[in-house]
């Protein structure tokens, strides 16, 4: 089994199990991670499951395209180069460990 480890805004680690294929969005969602609200679902209209993906990480998840980066500009947090929309994040056997950061808001 893949997991994924959050990091909320606050320091504290939550580490769960992830179904390979899945997104990081959905495998959220499924863990009940609070600071994923993905109010669209995963259809990358509405920048509510932004993320930060850890800088040891990023190279192997790969950074935004131009589409998601049109999209992080309507986030309601800081965007930084690491930012991604979590439902356009795969979850695989490669990339089990991967640590996420939650931003303080997403509303």
């Amino acid at each position: 089994m893949t997991e994924v480890i959050f990091v909320s805004a606050n320091g504290e680690k939550t580490t769960v199990e992830a179904n390979a294929g899945d997104t990081v969005m959905q495998t959220a969602l499924a863990a009940n991670i609070s600071d994923i609200i993905a109010e669209c679902g995963g259809a990358m209209m509405c920048a509510t499951c932004h993320v930060y993906v850890d800088d040891d990480w990023l190279e192997r998840v790969g950074k935004a395209d131009e589409d998601e980066l049109t999209m992080l500009d309507f986030a309601s947090s800081e965007v930084k180069p690491t930012s991604r929309l979590s439902c356009q994040i795969k979850v695989d056997d490669e990339n089990s460990g991967m640590i996420i950061h939650l931003p303080d808001s997403q509303l």
